[in-house]
């Protein structure tokens, strides 16, 4: 079972004549909402700080989008904890507000493709300057809109000493709780029971206080699979057989790319997974995916089903915006119902 890549792709590319957007444009944010598609896009520049901002576009048919500014929607704080920039839109939808969370930084990572591995710029502080600030940790926040034209920012949603980023709520509340995934760069090891970065599950009465609350792994990786790494890709979705969340995954040798699958999990109790894609759904194939400042990269951050559809946008070589799509029936089945996908839940799941 493989995703269907849209045969235009990509369907976001950078944009000379905008500088803010000139070098850079993947990693969507999309929801769907009274006939358009929504999309928050990661945008970047030829600056060597590499200020990360986010631009919108908009569909009738989610697979042409334009543009509707030429200037930034949502862009770095002028001296917050987001004032290194913002990245990697996750989009849902309460009542009738949108709540984003997204990820930044106290400064600008810097053009990351041209340092070692995980290897970003930090400032230069005194040595009693917070993590968060001397180590320029990844930390996630959370606004909100009503017409991605004006935002709020709410907070930091993260523990301002962890580097916790694929954080992603739940578009409704289960048994009365707001659900929150998130994956913690520091819990691995003995203490927590993983080898590599993992995804963890959290549950809380308000929105925006989770930091106190206990964390519960929910899925960890596959040692000597395309899915050793593994974090949460994308919000996720209702449906009659599970909460549908698609992840991604990294091999620790080999390539190095960034594959998806997906995980169904239980309605009532998130903590049970109910399957697990064998194999990655999506991977790096043609030059747009396998060319650009992480070559080999597929990264969704958006996902929405229309009608019999599902939609799933995502960052491709961290350069450009990609759309697939597949049969939700069909996905569903093959997840449910497929002999081999079923022998291998009895052996992988981890069910609480």
């Amino acid at each position: 079972m493989k995703f269907e890549k849209f045969k235009q792709n990509p369907i976001l590319s950078p944009l000379e004549s905008n500088e803010w957007e000139s070098l850079v444009t993947c990693n969507p944010g999309v929801i769907y909402d009274d006939g358009t598609f929504y999309m928050l896009y990661r945008a970047a520049g030829n600056d060597s700080e590499h200020v990360i901002r986010f631009g919108l576009a908009t569909s009738k048919d989610g697979y042409h989008f334009k543009r509707m500014s030429d200037k930034p929607v949502f862009g770095p704080s002028e001296n917050g904890p987001d004032s290194g920039g913002v990245e990697d839109a996750r989009i849902v939808k309460f009542d009738n507000e949108f709540y984003i969370t997204y990820a930044y930084r106290a400064y600008p990572p810097g053009q990351y493709w041209n340092f070692g591995h995980d290897e970003i710029l930090l400032p230069e502080c005194g040595e009693d300057a917070p993590a968060a600030v001397k180590q320029n940790i990844g930390n996630t926040g959370l606004a909100v809109t009503r017409d991605f034209k004006k935002f709020r920012r709410l907070g930091r949603l993260t523990s301002p000493v962890l580097d916790d980023r694929d954080v992603i709520i739940f578009p409704e509340k289960i048994n009365g709780q707001y659900a929150l995934l998130h994956r913690p760069k520091q819990f691995v090891g003995k203490k927590y029971g993983v080898k590599y970065p993992s995804i963890w599950i959290k549950f809380s009465d308000d929105i925006l206080n989770w930091e106190d609350k206990e964390s519960h792994l929910l899925m960890t990786g596959i040692e000597g699979t395309w899915e050793e790494k593994i974090g949460g890709s994308t919000p996720p979705l209702k449906t009659d057989k599970g909460w549908l969340v698609l992840y991604h995954g990294v091999e620790n040798g080999g390539l190095g790319y960034y594959r998806v699958g997906a995980v169904l999990l239980d309605l009532e109790n998130p903590l049970r997974i109910i399957a697990r894609t064998p194999d990655c759904l999506l991977e790096p194939e043609f030059e747009y995916e396998t060319k650009g400042y992480y070559n080999g990269c597929v990264f969704p951050t958006g996902n929405v089903i229309i009608d019999d559809m599902l939609f799933v946008y995502y960052g491709a070589a961290d350069k450009y915006v990609g759309v697939a799509t597949c049969n939700i029936h069909e996905l569903l089945k093959f997840m449910t119902e497929t002999p081999t996908v079923e022998k291998q839940n009895k052996q992988l799941l981890n069910v609480i």
